[in-house]
Formats: C-alpha cells, sequence, structure tokens
C-alpha cells in the first residue's frame, strides 16, 4: 500500500500548517509522507516554534515555503487549515482528497504575553487532536 502524502496549506506557512506539518512527523513517522506550503511564505513563527517544543515537537528545522505545483501534484490528502487557504486552494489533480479544518489563527491573538501564548496552546491542542484523528483514519494505529 501507497504512503499517504500529506500537505497542509494555509495563507503563510507560519503557523498552524507548520505545527500539523510537526505532528504528522512526530505521530506518523515513516508511514506517511507530509509537506506544508503557504499560498505565501510569511516565515516560521517563533511563538508556534515555542508552544510544538512544550510538547517535544521540534518545528525549528521546518520550512515556511510558498505552494508549487508539484507539491500538489505529489499529495494525495490536501488540508487546508485556514479559511483564505481554503479559498484561494488551486483546483488538486484527479483522486487528491482535500479536507478543510477551520482553525483560528493563533498570530492574530492579543493581550499580555501569557494570554497569547495561551491561544498558541489551544490552536496547537486542536491541531494534534485533528492530527491524530487523520492519521488513525488513514494509516490506522
Amino acid at each position: 500500500m501507497k504512503k499517504p502524502s500529506i500537505l497542509y496549506l494555509c495563507t503563510g506557512n507560519s503557523c498552524r500548517s507548520q505545527m500539523a506539518e510537526g505532528y504528522t512527523r512526530h505521530l506518523g513517522g515513516d508511514r506517511v509522507r507530509v509537506a506544508s506550503a503557504g499560498i505565501e511564505a510569511h516565515g516560521k513563527n517563533p511563538r508556534a516554534i515555542a508552544a510544538m517544543a512544550e510538547d517535544g515537537v521540534d518545528i525549528s528545522g521546518q520550512e515556511s515555503t510558498q505552494l508549487t505545483g508539484e507539491m500538489l501534484d505529489d499529495a494525495s490528502i490536501v488540508v487546508t487549515v485556514c479559511g483564505h487557504a481554503d479559498e484561494s486552494c488551486p483546483l488538486l489533480p484527479p483522486g487528491t482528497r482535500r479536507i478543510h479544518w477551520p482553525i483560528d489563527d493563533p498570530a492574530k491573538a492579543t493581550g499580555t504575553e501569557e494570554e497569547i501564548a495561551a491561544k498558541f496552546r489551544a490552536v496547537r491542542d486542536e491541531i494534534r487532536a485533528r492530527v491524530e484523528a487523520l492519521l488513525a483514519e488513514e494509516i490506522g494505529k
């Protein structure tokens, strides 16, 4: 059986898609291929890196990349993690499954540093739960 190839897509590939890629790599191991990209590349968000590190997942080596046609051609599943990416998602190749996860953007959080960090943690935990469910569905446990 061919390994699923999951592509996480968001606007800037700085927070949510980076977290999803990190969890998929961490939880799926070599049973799945994974990448993330943005409609644009905004660089990685240090708060996303910190929130993931708190859960034992290092995403600091991942790159913030812009979506390419090759990435779409390679993906068996494309997961959009924000409304803009969902609306801007290009036409997918036949047979590619598309999933939309409407996840709040933690980079838009306001308040004290602790309140902002709490928002990043909440989004991180939601993404982990969604990735776990997707992996269970696609590759079993």
